[in-house]
């Protein structure tokens, strides 16, 4: 059974940093493409970064993170990170990672196993 937990967020300042982990279990993460998804009060979902399958998965980012947000995955652990730097109000969101057992990071959202989430307020 596919199973997908988020841990990492929490309350930071505008500027700051957060590391968001996303633990597999049920399923080998390297061989799938992950993708990292927020959804913020009022909005709908938008996908945040995704990384394809392999050790040398290609990364792709929404333009709003680009240069501040890095996706990566450790196979030791099974988990996926996505390490939020330069931290801004507007990344106030729950933050989601999902994956629907592609390869790629053309997640289909609905056929996709989802994780909890873990919430992220950025805020002074």
């Amino acid at each position: 059974q596919v199973q997908l937990v988020e841990s990492g967020g929490g309350l930071v300042q505008p500027g700051g940093s957060l590391r968001l982990s996303c633990a597999g279990s049920g399923f080998t993460l390297n061989y799938y493409g992950i993708g990292w998804f927020r959804q913020a009060p009022g909005k709908e979902r938008e996908g945040v970064a995704c990384i394809t399958s392999g050790s040398d998965g290609e990364t792709m980012y929404a333009d709003s993170v680009k240069a501040r947000f890095t996706i990566s995955r450790d196979t030791s652990k099974n988990t996926v990170y996505l390490q939020m730097n330069s931290l801004k109000p507007e990344d106030t969101a729950v933050y989601y990672c999902a994956t629907d057992l592609g390869s790629t990071c053309n997640i289909e959202t609905d056929d996709a196993s989802w994780g909890q989430g873990t919430q992220v307020t950025v805020s002074s």
